[in-house]
């Protein structure tokens, strides 16, 4: 499909100690709407990398953040890449803020439409001539997402950051043992139908929310995808991140990455959340770093990324 690319200089200049960042407003069209991002550059003589960032799971927007949560997570992200040289372009899920022009009806949303999106904003980066390396970089189901569209196109390194290290049927099984029993009991035949490629009418009302119909399709196309065998194919240097204290992905997620890719180096963040911010492991806490805007990322993970990338 042939893409139309459309960039807007947003008048908008940060400075820092490093350099001055300009911050650019960019869009792609992919035929069914808009796609629209953030270009983070950092000084255009010297920052020749550009890292392309992918949201996590949910309605989430450039900034990682979504209606019931805002932490600014990628914002951050994208803006201390950019003190140490590496230009970023963050976007919104289509269906999502800006790109809300591009939404599907979810009984009609696939993960390959999102891997799709992230395809298309690789070719976007591979024809700036202004940078001469592209680094992608996938947050939580956007490790996922990133990984498989890092297959199809021109890219050189590729970063994990909290990334599932199983399919996703597996994690939700899990998740749910945490439940009362009755809970995952119900669960498991609708699961495992499910990963049969076959749609449930009846769902229990309490599992509504979970396994509704409009969203089963979805949940289908994400289950065919093992993130173990999709790392795997990468012919190209490889980071796994994870945080110590994120109660989202273990770092037996992380163990099972590193261990499917030969060229795949691990690095593990101390007191570094789901969202790249400092938190202990109590759940009530930890959860309260989500909306709270204000706290910075961890230095240890800018650093880990920087060293990966630069050298």
């Amino acid at each position: 499909m042939k893409l139309f690319f459309i960039t807007l200089l947003w008048l908008f200049t940060t400075f820092s100690s490093f350099a001055a960042s300009i911050e650019e407003i960019v869009s792609i069209e992919t035929g069914t709407g808009k796609l629209e991002g953030t270009l983070v550059t950092g000084d255009l003589k010297s920052s020749k990398t550009v890292a392309l960032i992918i949201a996590g799971s949910g309605p989430t927007n450039r900034d990682g953040n979504n209606p019931t949560m805002i932490n600014n997570s990628l914002k951050r992200l994208a803006s201390e890449l950019a003190k140490v040289g590496i230009s970023s372009l963050r976007y919104d899920k289509r269906g999502v803020g800006k790109s809300s022009s591009a939404g599907l009806k979810e009984v009609d949303l696939r993960i390959d439409n999102y891997i799709n999106d992230a395809s298309s904003w690789i070719e976007y980066l591979n024809n700036l001539s202004r940078f001469n390396k592209i680094v992608v970089i996938g947050h939580s189901e956007g490790s996922l997402i990133g990984m498989v569209a890092s297959q199809k196109k021109n890219v050189d390194k590729f970063i994990s950051i909290a990334g599932p290290g199983q399919p996703i049927d597996q994690t939700i099984r899990e998740q749910l043992k945490a439940q009362p029993p009755f809970v995952l009991e119900q669960s498991t035949p609708i699961l495992d139908k499910l990963l049969q490629g076959k749609t449930v009418e009846n769902v229990p009302a309490f599992l509504n929310s979970l396994f509704r119909p409009s969203v089963q399709p979805y949940m289908i196309s994400w289950f065919k995808y093992d993130p173990q065998k999709e790392i795997s194919k990468l012919n190209m240097p490889v980071l796994i991140v994870q945080g110590s204290t994120d109660i989202q992905v273990s770092l037996k997620d992380a163990d099972k990455l590193a261990a499917a890719n030969k060229n795949a180096d691990k690095v593990v963040i101390q007191k570094m959340n789901h969202i790249f911010k400092e938190a202990v492991i109590d759940r009530q806490a930890n959860l309260k770093t989500y909306n709270q805007p204000e706290l910075p990322i961890k230095s240890e993970l800018v650093k880990a990324i920087g060293e990966f990338v630069l050298n």
